[in-house]
């Protein structure tokens, strides 16, 4: 749930491609399988598919043309940090890090990366109540780890 708008916010984690962000609203298709930015991952084109952009259906809030492979994500609404405050954190299997995005209001402004220099799959991502980011890493030798931002 994006505090600041009071609304939901879903990822969807794609084939090859078409990671998405949307605000599920009642009532509206978005799109899967008719509209997709990505294809099977066998390469080939998904069946059903009619292109990025279909009439009758909502596009994505955000959109991922290279699938990072979204697992877990986080508002960061905590005043322990300013500096992560509007942040919306994702975890990432295929691309091995943690999204960051900038938030204003319902629109996406900027996308950073944090973890990457960790190599590790990324399950989950929470805010803790201390305001610390937890992220949850997806190996065989998974590892909990407890994040602050770098001092810069």
């Amino acid at each position: 749930m994006n505090p600041w708008s009071n609304t939901l916010w879903l990822n969807e984690h794609g084939p090859r491609g078409g990671d998405e962000i949307n605000i599920p609203e009642r009532g509206k298709n978005y799109g899967w399988p008719l509209a997709t930015h990505g294809i099977n991952y066998s390469g080939l084109p998904i069946p059903e598919a009619k292109g990025e952009t279909v009439a009758g259906t909502e596009p994505p809030l955000f959109v991922w043309k290279k699938s990072p492979a979204l697992s877990g994500m986080a508002f960061y609404n905590s005043d322990v940090f300013p500096q992560w405050k509007n942040k919306l954190f994702i975890g990432a299997l295929k691309d091995k890090d943690v999204i960051v995005l900038n938030v204003s209001g319902n629109s996406v402004t900027e996308e950073g990366r944090i973890l990457g220099d960790r190599n590790q799959r990324v399950r989950d991502v929470r805010v803790g109540p201390d305001g610390y980011l937890y992220v949850l890493t997806d190996e065989s030798d998974g590892q909990l780890l407890k994040v602050s931002p770098s001092r810069e």
